[in-house]
């Protein structure tokens, strides 16, 4: 007898059985259950099936607690998830341009020691982006030394109008569910996928910057015969990126976020993923409220700065 049923569906749980020589102890989340079969996805994503016929104990446990994040790690990490077009470092400052096309693809990432006073650093930055038409913009972590050194130096809110980026984090055990839609994951993004995450034509240098990172996937969900949300995962380390989620007007409110993540985070167990992060503004309340309840907390927040 296992004890457990469908009503543990998506809750941790831990079940001793049977197997050749002796009893074992697998820890995961529970996918399904009968009174045949008990299915258990464990954190590195493989789903077991176990017989409930060779289950001595089974019970729901509480979830992993959710341990302290490096936020300077993390800061860096998210930043190689989502390479820009063109890099240059001054020290272990990253240099990012990207056309123009949004403000992570062309800022300063102050991350590590530029190797010289932070204003010599400021100025090669700024000439960097002279260079390419481009205003001079750093990517702060709000309370970090390099945004009171950045701030020091004159430079000032570039959107002062928008709220701050959380960046929010958990691990894959929070969000590994069965997704409640058929989610494909894709090594590249096809035309149907671009056409459901931009409203207007394709930015020319966003295949590049999308595209870029070392190992990339696109995730979809397709209903009435179209691709109606996509979003777009990345692996650094045991990293799990989730960005680019959009759901298509007409088809919100129904659970396709939710599942685009879960989507992810299912292909990104078997891939040596442990933990996950996203950002959000902290104005989009909608969307907060879905990372929220999925299990996700703040690591940090950031803004931009610009220099005058």
């Amino acid at each position: 007898m296992s004890g457990l049923g469908a009503r543990d569906i998506g809750h941790r749980v831990v079940v001793r059985h049977r197997i050749p020589g002796g009893l074992t102890d697998l820890i995961g989340v529970l996918q399904a259950g009968d009174p045949q079969i008990l299915a258990v996805r464990h954190a590195d994503g493989t789903v077991h099936e176990i017989p409930t016929a060779d289950v001595t104990a089974a019970k729901t446990i509480p979830e992993m607690p959710l341990r302290p994040v490096d936020v300077d790690q993390l800061f860096l990490t998210a930043a190689l998830g989502r390479p820009a077009a063109e890099t240059a470092y001054v020290g272990h400052w990253l240099l990012r341009a990207s056309a123009g096309w949004t403000g992570r693809g062309n800022s300063l990432l102050p991350a590590g020691d530029p190797g010289m006073p932070v204003p010599d650093a400021l100025q090669q930055a700024i000439g960097f982006y002279t260079e390419r038409n481009l205003p001079a913009q750093a990517q702060i972590r709000l309370g970090s030394p390099q945004d009171e050194q950045i701030r020091a130096c004159g430079w000032v809110d570039a959107r002062p109008e928008q709220s701050d980026v959380l960046v929010m984090h958990t691990t894959l055990d929070h969000v590994n569910a069965t997704p409640a839609y058929d989610v494909q994951v894709a090594d590249r993004p096809n035309d149907a996928w671009y056409a459901a995450a931009f409203d207007s034509p394709v930015p020319v240098v966003a295949p590049q910057v999308l595209e870029g990172a070392a190992k990339a996937v696109f995730a979809s969900v397709s209903l009435d015969g179209q691709v109606v949300a996509v979003g777009r995962g990345s692996m650094t380390g045991h990293w799990l990126g989730v960005d680019a989620i959009r759901v298509c007007s007409g088809y919100r409110r129904r659970g396709l976020g939710t599942a685009i993540v879960q989507g992810l985070a299912r292909w990104a167990g078997p891939h040596g993923g442990r933990r996950t992060y996203l950002e959000v503004l902290l104005e989009n309340a909608a969307a907060m409220a879905t990372y929220t309840r999925l299990g996700y907390r703040e690591a940090y927040r950031y803004r931009y700065l610009t220099s005058r």
